[in-house]
């Protein structure tokens, strides 16, 4: 005769209870990652807001009382950039900002604008040169990248003050003529011709 072994009847809700799985919670993020996100971001809108700035100065930089005076102008800046643009980025892809760095290139920057016969421009390569050097020290992530946004930033900033020196040049010469009525052009014609009739000297007398 054999003998069966029974387990205990479980209630049903207890059963159904117990093969519930347990609810996981989302494990919540790391400070750490959070932190480094927030600062991409905090970097990303300074980034934004100083090519904004640069592009700024740039069009202020150029406009100008002429025309030709605001393309001069536009020389003086591009030229400038470039020379700061090359030294910063063949130091900054290969090193990081030190500030014996900072000196050298603000000589260099200087000593390049003397030597290419623009010495007028030595001062504002060595501001550009500063910029964008404490910007790499300030971002240090991808920092070769600030010559080439400050470079971007310079040529946007430059051709918007052309754009507006040309417009500035056409609306302050279009109006008079504009607004001068038809019959004032002929008016003036006319008196230009009496005029040089009067003074022109009588001819020899027809026979």
């Amino acid at each position: 005769m054999t003998t069966s072994t029974r387990t205990p009847a479980v209630h049903t809700g207890e059963a159904v209870i117990a093969a519930r799985p347990a609810p996981t919670r989302a494990a919540p993020a790391p400070a750490g990652a959070a932190a480094a996100r927030r600062a991409q971001v905090r970097a990303a809108v300074a980034d934004d807001l100083l090519g904004g700035m640069w592009a700024a100065i740039a069009t202020v930089f150029v406009l100008r009382h002429s025309y030709h005076q605001s393309m001069a102008a536009a020389l003086s800046r591009m030229s400038a950039t470039l020379i700061s643009f090359a030294l910063c980025l063949a130091y900054l892809a290969f090193l990081p900002f030190h500030a014996w760095a900072l000196a050298v290139l603000i000589g260099l920057s200087v000593l390049a604008a003397t030597l290419i016969g623009r010495p007028e421009d030595a001062i504002t390569a060595a501001i550009t040169t500063t910029v964008v050097m404490v910007v790499a020290q300030l971002s240090p992530h991808n920092a070769w990248q600030q010559p080439i946004l400050r470079l971007a930033d310079t040529a946007i900033g430059v051709a918007v003050g052309i754009a507006a020196a040309w417009a500035g040049l056409r609306l302050t010469h279009r109006p008079s003529r504009a607004k001068e009525p038809p019959w004032q052009g002929l008016r003036r014609s006319l008196a230009a011709c009496l005029t040089v009739r009067r003074d022109r000297p009588p001819g020899p007398a027809s026979v």
